[in-house]
């Protein structure tokens, strides 16, 4: 989770000297051979001149680079050592549905972590229409072992609350560590790979179901495709989490997994702001900050989205 090339300098460039032909016989000749070859030398030390001057002027004189602008991506905070670290907002989007799916289900913070681990494991949170054999989508689902069609296993709504139902089937999982929770639903030839990823798959989920307020922002460059209508949003959020919890009163919990839902959708649904609990978060400075003379009340207990 490229950056561009780098210049090289000091390179030296070779110029291809042109063919020299021999000079004709007698004194008229070597005249002329001796005239051309002083113009040769002539042209080649004013050209040694022009660039040496250009580089002197150039390294004199040439403004100071542009600062370079923040790339398009999304911070997760992490309380564990190593510190925050970052993804891209359509792995964002990915994780924010498998969390909301967790949140309509009623299933614990546990299971959004084993899921996420799950699904950084087998491909990286992206909704892959490829993988081994027939596998697809986010958590590498099979069609021919039963997980559903390939359309099916393709909506990353259906993916995860597919992933969920195996999970919930698993006696003891809630206390089963994470990756063998996440091989037993998965069945994988590599079943210590989940392990690789829980720690970030732990902050990752803190911050998606409320536990770290402020947990998850996004830099966004710009806005992906075009915008979507403003009911798109709110028939996504419903459909995900099961209920429209936008615009609601929500407890502190809840309503920071909301918020945290929203600013991983706002590349796709083009929203500027989003607010909750005395913070927003702006597109403008892709961070979360204290809104100004915020009080207690009913507008605080409510996510806002603009």
């Amino acid at each position: 989770m490229s950056q561009g090339p780098v210049a090289r300098q000091g390179r030296a460039v070779a110029v291809a000297e042109p063919p020299r032909r021999p000079p004709s016989r007698g004194r008229r000749g070597d005249r002329r051979f001796g005239t051309r070859r002083a113009r040769l030398t002539l042209a080649v030390v004013v050209a040694v001149l022009v660039v040496v001057v250009g580089v002197v002027v150039g390294r004199t004189h040439s403004p100071a680079p542009p600062s370079p602008t923040p790339q398009t991506a999304c911070t997760v905070a992490s309380t564990t050592p190593g510190g925050s670290y970052s993804i891209t907002p359509t792995q964002a989007q990915n994780a924010a549905i498998i969390a909301a799916v967790a949140l309509r289900k009623g299933l614990p913070d546990h299971a959004v972590t084993v899921a996420l681990a799950t699904s950084l494991q087998e491909s990286q949170l992206l909704n892959l229409s490829y993988g081994d054999q027939d596998s697809l989508g986010l958590f590498q689902q099979r069609p021919s072992q039963g997980w559903g069609t390939s359309t099916q296993i393709m909506d990353p709504n259906y993916a995860a609350s597919a992933f969920y139902d195996h999970l919930a089937q698993l006696s003891g999982w809630q206390t089963m560590p994470v990756t063998e929770a996440a091989q037993l639903v998965q069945h994988s030839a590599t079943p210590d790979a989940y392990a690789t990823w829980e720690t970030e798959a732990r902050s990752l989920a803190r911050a998606l179901t409320g536990e770290v307020p402020t947990g998850l922002t996004c830099h966004l460059d710009g806005f992906s495709g075009v915008a979507p209508p403003s009911s798109a949003l709110v028939q996504a959020a419903a459909t995900e989490m099961g209920s429209q919890l936008i615009g609601s009163p929500v407890s502190t919990k809840t309503g920071w997994q909301v918020a945290s839902w929203a600013v991983a959708h706002a590349d796709n649904y083009h929203l500027d702001s989003v607010s909750f609990g005395g913070w927003r978060w702006t597109v403008a400075s892709g961070t979360w900050a204290s809104i100004s003379g915020s009080g207690a009340g009913t507008a605080q207990n409510t996510v806002v989205v603009t």
